[in-house]
């Protein structure tokens, strides 16, 4: 019996030794992270617009053609898809970084900055990463090279996504996540899981936000033209003043959210960034027109908002005499983090960032085209702190700031993350 006891204890330890093992997350080398930074800061001097991603989109593709895996081209204008076919049975899990920069003139000092110009609505306009994507996909290279050197004990399939467009594809075009599944991607490689990752300058170097659920807003636009008839502003009687009309219908859709939603499930907001209307003084116009934005963290709800958002409106300015047309452009859905998936993936968040360094994130009123493919598949995507330690984060630059900053050494926990997801859900 007291022998029996001691084979126990020693079997014990050797099970729990394995165990902590199994939770050690794989680390990147200082090589390899060298190799990260440099890329950063190439696609960081070389930015490109929206569907414009020519240059980017060929490093990308010789890297990954370098790497031995099965790459394509041109999906979605200039996306970039590569496929990592492990050496063992397994899920297919999807890793995605968004590729385009933004029309900004950077006002950084870095010794790297932007000074590439480009044309955006007709005129010149200077090009930067102001959002960080060129961080996301070093991150994502970085990731690509690390996996594919464990090919043979790799379970399953690793499919690297580059993805264009995310800032929104130029007018007239498609673009970005929505054109990348439209093209088929999800349809030629259906990936079980889809992970994507985010700088932000409102979290501390290597900080990761997450939240189950909603995390992101959708983001919608909508065009409102109130049409009256013109008459001297003397003589109002005279005519029907869409001025009027236009100025009710922008009281009443305030109601909209406080009184026709059910605001229990989650937050929104209608508002309104343009008003157009008018000539002289004392003229009152055939037309007013006006502009704005829908957010919110509900599928149900955003459906509801369209729909009373076009009859308040319609029959607001038909009290007044006016008429009132409404077309809603949506844009980005919900970006919902699925909540199997995020409870199963946060013990590793953790075990790559320290649990002291992960927070539960707050609602972002923000969005991002990321939402697509988790509509398609369950997907997880979080924040990834870039302002150094120290520093008040409150008073960081904001992404799409001129003054936008980075600090690289959140391109080792970002990388190393892209690279744990994909070998922990594997053993899932």
């Amino acid at each position: 019996m007291k022998c029996f006891s001691i084979n126990l204890v020693v079997l014990i330890g050797v099970v729990t030794f394995s165990n902590a093992q199994a939770q050690q997350p794989v680390v990147i080398s200082q090589q390899l992270e060298q190799k990260v930074i440099e890329w950063r800061r190439h696609l960081h001097q070389h930015p490109e617009l929206s569907n414009r991603e020519f240059n980017t989109a060929k490093v990308i593709a010789e890297h990954l053609n370098g790497l031995g895996l099965e790459v394509q081209t041109g999906i979605a204008h200039t996306g970039v898809v590569g496929v990592l076919i492990g050496g063992k049975p397994g899920p297919t899990i999807a890793l995605r970084a968004d590729m385009d920069a933004l029309p900004v003139i950077e006002q950084t000092d870095i010794p790297f900055k932007s000074i590439a110009k480009s044309e955006y609505r007709s005129n010149e306009v200077g090009v930067m990463h102001a959002c960080g994507h060129d961080l996301h996909m070093a991150m994502l290279m970085g990731a690509a090279e690390k996996l594919s050197s464990m090919k043979n004990d790799i379970a399953g399939t690793i499919v690297f996504i580059f993805q264009p467009a995310e800032e929104g594809a130029p007018k007239g075009e498609e673009g970005g996540a929505e054109l990348m599944l439209k093209e088929g991607l999800f349809t030629q490689h259906q990936p079980d899981v889809v992970f994507g990752i985010h700088v932000w300058s409102a979290g501390n170097t290597g900080h990761i936000g997450y939240r189950e659920g909603p995390l992101m807003a959708s983001s919608d636009r909508f065009e409102i033209t109130v049409k009256g008839q013109q008459t001297h502003g003397s003589s109002p009687w005279g005519g029907v003043d869409p001025i009027v009309a236009a100025g009710q219908i922008i009281g009443s859709t305030q109601t909209i959210v406080s009184r026709q939603v059910n605001i229990t499930k989650a937050p929104a907001v209608i508002s309104f960034g343009i008003v157009e209307g008018g000539v002289r003084n004392n003229i009152i116009p055939d037309e007013v027109y006006l502009e704005g934005t829908i957010r919110n963290f509900d599928m149900g709800n955003r459906a509801q908002i369209f729909k009373n958002l076009k009859t308040t409106a319609e029959m607001t300015a038909k009290a007044t005499g006016a008429e009132a047309h409404v077309h809603i452009d949506e844009g980005y859905p919900v970006t919902i983090n699925d909540i199997d998936l995020t409870r199963k993936m946060l013990p590793t968040i953790e075990r790559v960032t320290g649990k002291d360094k992960v927070h539960v994130n707050d609602l972002v009123t923000g969005a991002e085209d990321f939402s697509f493919f988790a509509l398609e598949v369950p997907g997880l995507f979080v924040f990834l702190g870039i302002t150094p330690e120290g520093e008040d984060t409150k008073s960081a630059p904001s992404n799409h700031s001129p003054f936008f900053y980075a600090d690289e050494k959140a391109l080792k926990t970002g990388t190393e993350l892209y690279i744990n997801w994909a070998l922990d859900y594997a053993k899932l």
